[in-house]
């Protein structure tokens, strides 16, 4: 039987991202690893595959376990590697000599076409990256698995694939999945591990079920908490009345009264355990609204390759103030393609048969933030983009988890959780009415995701959205446009389109 054991675990990295750990996780146990980002999810995952050291407690595994372990990204000194090469190099090279097969089966397994198996991994989007990372960890046959972030980049396709191959192929080893993918959590794990910088709550629950069961255990925790403060309180407030007849009195009983009921107050304080919060540095996005009724206007626009090859077409579609909506549609059917024609004509570009009203004032957020620069500081671009003076750009920085010591670094040492931050500040300082997201949420972690909802639905900005978030769009969108037969149709809802993705 597989298992690990943690036993007073925790980590600090500056501040302290988890303590206080000991769990067992064992077979058929299908763990979501949940925190903000930056808390410890990887580290506590190397630590588990032992990669990582922890610098609190310990990690146990049963011997001669074999830990099958994929990390974000693909390792910078493997991209010149061929996938098959990649893949291959997880077996020794006994175990390859005898059964290279290994390698071929798994990537069949995980439908990785053989026309990228010998291209260099430089080559492959991310999406088959990741799927080629799946590759490598499963090719030992391992009796764990762990994974970190394992559906970034991918299409809502791979997605529902990567759900139902997790299903019966890992169902009996201990499983341990790092994500912000709500959904995909939901479909994958049975327990979930909330990591915490004190202590950890862990539950035999999926994400959903194990979320609304934590703000329930932290609701009676903030009860809990304002009532040892008001007791406290109340024994101060004798303490000092006792405090005061007693130095009149010239009595002593009293005055050592006194101090026993400080005492007391000071032990209940001492005891009473904050509320978490997740502080993460949240950017709350706005709506500099606009009197449009109609923000843009599609009349027969053709929807092409930029080679010129045709995709779909528009025929009439108007999007009003306040819209959300959102394009559904299958890989390749030309989702980025449309968005490319909006972004390029929001810069300027004639695009004929599309309309947009001068009150529209844009804000676009791509799934690679390509937009974002990677060298100058935050605090430089910014103060260089916006005028909204030094205190104000430091203060605004810090409100968005950048502390005054990180934010002169640039973005390019930072994790792409952090730029993900750094891109909604600077979007909110564009100011817009009108948001164009693509793929928005793919490095923000839960309360980001969260936030930018709230965001979104509470100011009313007019949106357009591409995602593989089935939680996000259903969240966002009020109405929903699916690219089929080469043509842009509105439907009523999702659901249909994501059930026939899944079949």
């Amino acid at each position: 039987m597989g298992n690990f054991n943690l036993r007073n675990a925790g980590h600090r990295a500056g501040d302290i991202l988890f303590s206080n750990l000991s769990i067992t996780i064992g077979e058929q146990d299908r763990v979501g690893l949940v925190a903000p980002n930056g808390r410890g999810k990887t580290t506590l995952l190397r630590a588990l595959a032992g990669l990582a050291d922890l610098s609190e407690g310990e990690v146990t595994r049963s011997r001669g376990l074999t830990i099958g372990y994929m990390p974000q990204e693909v390792p910078q000194g493997s991209l010149a590697q061929t996938a098959t090469q990649f893949v291959s190099s997880a077996l020794d090279a006994d175990t390859l000599a005898s059964e290279s097969w290994r390698v071929d089966v798994v990537m069949e397994e995980l439908s990785i076409p053989s026309e990228f198996r010998d291209k260099p991994l430089a080559e492959l989007s991310g999406g088959w990256q990741r799927m080629v990372l799946i590759a490598r960890a499963w090719v030992t046959q391992p009796d764990a698995l762990l994974m970190d972030e394992p559906t970034n980049h991918l299409d809502l396709g791979r997605i529902l694939m990567l759900e139902e191959w997790l299903g019966y192929a890992a169902r009996n080893i201990p499983l341990i999945i790092a994500s912000h993918d709500r959904a995909f959590l939901d479909a994958t794990t049975n327990r979930t591990l909330f990591l915490r910088p004190s202590e950890q709550v862990y539950l035999p629950l999926p994400y959903s079920q194990a979320r609304a069961e934590l703000d329930r255990i932290d609701a009676a925790a903030e009860v809990q908490r304002e009532r040892g403060l008001k007791q406290a309180a109340q024994l101060r407030k004798q303490a000092a009345k006792l405090n005061n007849i007693g130095i009149n009195s010239g009595s002593d009983l009293l005055t050592v009264k006194s101090k026993q009921l400080r005492d007391r107050a000071e032990k209940i304080e001492t005891q009473v355990l904050e509320t978490h919060k997740e502080r993460t540095g949240l950017v709350r996005l706005g709506n500099s609204g606009a009197e449009a009724r109609v923000m843009m206007a599609f009349e027969n626009v053709a929807i092409e390759t930029p080679d010129g090859r045709s995709l779909f077409s528009v025929e009439k579609l108007h999007i009003f103030q306040g819209d959300r909506i959102v394009l559904l549609g299958r890989n390749g059917t030309g989702k980025s393609q449309f968005m490319r024609v909006v972004t390029e004509a929001l810069s300027g570009s004639v695009q004929q048969g599309l309309r947009i009203s001068p009150q529209l004032k844009p804000g676009y957020l791509d799934q690679a933030l390509a937009w974002l620069p990677l060298d100058p500081s935050p605090l430089d671009n910014l103060m260089h983009r916006f005028d909204e003076g030094d205190r104000r750009t430091i203060a605004l920085l810090a409100g968005a988890g950048f502390p005054p010591d990180r934010q002169s670094k640039p973005p390019r040492t930072m994790s792409l959780g952090q730029r993900a931050r750094l891109a909604l500040l600077a979007l909110r300082l564009e100011k817009p009415n009108f948001y164009l997201l693509d793929e928005p949420t793919n490095h923000l972690d839960i309360p980001g995701q969260e936030q930018l909802e709230d965001d979104i639905r509470g100011q009313g900005a007019t949106s357009i959205l591409v995602t593989h978030d089935r939680a996000f769009l259903k969240a966002i969108g009020t109405r929903f446009l699916l690219i089929e037969r080469k043509k842009l149709v509105e439907v009523d809802g999702p659901d249909q389109f994501l059930a026939g993705m899944a079949s």
